[in-house]
């Protein structure tokens, strides 16, 4: 297996979902590969702080009744000696197969989060990681000159690098970081106290996408679409100051 694929699957290792094969392999070249090895250790103590300090939530009453109302039998009636004969009682059966299975998609639909939550998740992740492990910055500078050629060469594509200065933004500098199976770009900026992570890469299909803003155990994420390419903002900025660092980089 090469890095990419190891990367893809050091979750999986932790929660102890390979086979004994795959696992032994990963272990392997975890051995003979530096890199890796130190992606596997920010991950395992990625894991530790998320467990120590992330904030957890039950559902709400109101959730929980709706469900329950999806699936509740409906309220028993004076039995009038209604005699259902063979073929009625099999469309019966076939009526209530259809309705229980449909019951069940739409919880399990509810329950399901979209590719935008998803997403959000793991780039808070991955903006704890840069924070708890110190590895924030591959190369520090407050010259977008001097950001912007240091990823030539490490990434596929030319993310834009802009310095936010003026509008209270200061770049900071950049690095790489992997998400969702490759790597990306990843700028950094300063807002008073607060670091602020843009993750940037290349937007797939073209189509536009809809702003997309969340917060997740504390900190804020607003992703967008400009000029080809994905923006994800991350930071325990409050959400209406990312949005004027949103509002800067598309004006640049």
């Amino acid at each position: 297996m090469d890095c990419t694929q190891i990367r893809q699957q050091l979750d999986a290792y932790e929660d102890g979902e390979l086979d004994a094969i795959r696992a032994r392999e990963l272990e392997t070249h975890l051995l003979g590969c530096p890199d890796c090895l130190r992606a596997e250790e920010r991950l395992t103590e990625l894991r530790s702080a998320v467990r120590k300090h992330a904030t957890y939530h039950s559902a709400p009453a109101e959730l929980r009744e709706t469900a329950m109302a999806l699936v509740r039998p409906p309220t028993s009636r004076p039995w009038r000696g209604v005699t259902l004969r063979w073929w009625q009682l099999g469309g019966l059966l076939s009526a209530s197969a259809s309705a229980a299975a449909l019951c069940a998609l739409v919880a399990l639909h509810l329950a399901s989060p979209t590719i935008e939550q998803q997403m959000a998740a793991e780039l808070v992740n991955d903006h704890i990681r840069s924070l708890v492990q110190d590895h924030l910055l591959d190369v520090a500078s407050t010259d977008q000159h001097t950001v912007k050629p240091w990823f030539a060469g490490k990434l596929d594509y030319s993310p834009p690098v802009r310095d936010l200065a003026d509008a209270g933004f200061p770049l900071v500098g950049g690095r790489l970081d992997y998400v969702d199976g490759r790597l990306v770009a990843a700028l950094v900026y300063q807002r008073r106290e607060h670091r602020i992570n843009v993750f940037v890469w290349p937007a797939s299909g073209g189509a536009a996408r809809s702003e997309h803003v969340a917060n997740v155990n504390g900190y804020n994420v607003v992703g967008w679409r400009a000029a080809g390419m994905d923006f994800w903002a991350v930071s325990d900025l409050n959400s209406a100051e990312l949005e004027e660092l949103r509002a800067g980089l598309d004006r640049n």
